[in-house]
């Protein structure tokens, strides 16, 4: 059986590279999704053909991890008592979140997006609290998490207190898909535990992405404007997924968790660049750079602390964006 060699993923300069690399990838997937909706033809409202793009992108996805662990020499055979519970994460990481995900994203500025989808890690951190006792809230985490909300907040912030510049539809669902992930990130890690981590992320992307592909056909979804730009871009998008989670993990296999999490906190600074870069979104708003320097606070306020040995805490994962 091939493994990476642990030596590279464990060396300063390359956890500072590759660490940096993921969340840039993971970044540039909110104007990839703007764009996406734009070259396919897809509404802001088209409910169900969003759920068939982002079908397509999850399904290429899940077969390339699984084809990267045939590659590999990693078993892709996974036991039949464990069909139900991949089945689960699969509903639930990729499907579920998906839908609120990408409505959201449809409603929503890319800035904006990025920022609120960083609720994630601060969802995990109080999520874990009451789910292992060995885990709790520490005051340090305690005031990461108010910092934190606190800066979405401020990304809220409207005319008025009254007034906020916040809708369900778009802002709401960006939320309710970082609550969904962080819940179903901790039943994964239990998952995992007895499972390789991106096979069986290869099988739940692969079985997500189907319902949502057929969830969105079912309901008349469509994406009709292949063109080479669009392919590529699609093939982007599936690429972004299955190299950035295979990277992570072998980061956070070979490091300690803070020291790879704490690069959380460029996701958010990289999606609202690169959507001022491609999409030429308006980011130099008070409220946009508040909104920033709180969330990246709380983010390493949250995942720089250390951890008792002992402690089988919920890893906070960025969104699968």
């Amino acid at each position: 059986m091939s493994h990476p060699n642990p030596s590279l993923f464990a060396r300063p300069a390359a956890l500072f590279l590759l660490a940096t690399f993921c969340c840039l990838l993971w970044g540039s997937a909110y104007p990839s999704i703007k764009y996406g909706y734009a070259m396919f033809g897809i509404a802001r409202h088209d409910v169900a053909s969003q759920m068939v793009f982002a079908g397509v992108r999850f399904v290429a996805a899940g077969g390339l991890l699984l084809l990267a662990g045939a590659v590999m020499g990693w078993g892709l055979r996974i036991q039949r008592q464990d069909w139900a519970s991949v089945a689960v994460l699969g509903l639930t990481q990729t499907a579920l979140q998906y839908i609120f995900f990408y409505i959201g994203v449809a409603n929503a500025s890319g800035s904006k997006s990025s920022i609120m989808n960083a609720t994630g890690t601060f969802f995990s951190v109080l999520l874990a609290h009451f789910i292992y006792h060995n885990d709790r809230l520490s005051g340090r985490r305690m005031l990461g998490c108010l910092v934190g909300f606190v800066g979405v907040a401020a990304a809220n912030y409207g005319p008025t207190l009254l007034q906020p510049d916040f809708t369900l539809a778009g802002e709401g669902s960006i939320v309710l898909a970082a609550f969904v992930l962080s819940a179903a990130t901790i039943y994964g890690k239990k998952l995992s535990q007895r499972l390789n981590p991106a096979v069986m992320t290869g099988w739940q992307m692969a079985i997500g992405g189907s319902v949502l592909l057929a969830g969105g056909w079912l309901f008349g979804g469509r994406m009709e404007a292949f063109t080479p730009a669009s392919t590529a871009l699609m093939t982007y998008m599936a690429l972004l997924s299955a190299l950035a989670f295979s990277i992570w993990s072998n980061l956070l296999k070979h490091n300690p968790v803070g020291r790879v999490t704490i690069f959380n906190f460029l996701i958010p600074i990289f999606g609202v660049a690169l959507s001022a870069i491609f999409l030429g979104e308006d980011v130099f708003e008070w409220k946009y750079g508040v909104a920033l320097l709180l969330v990246c606070a709380g983010i390493w306020l949250v995942t720089a602390e250390k951890r008792p040995v002992q402690s089988s805490p919920a890893v906070p994962q960025p969104a699968c964006v």
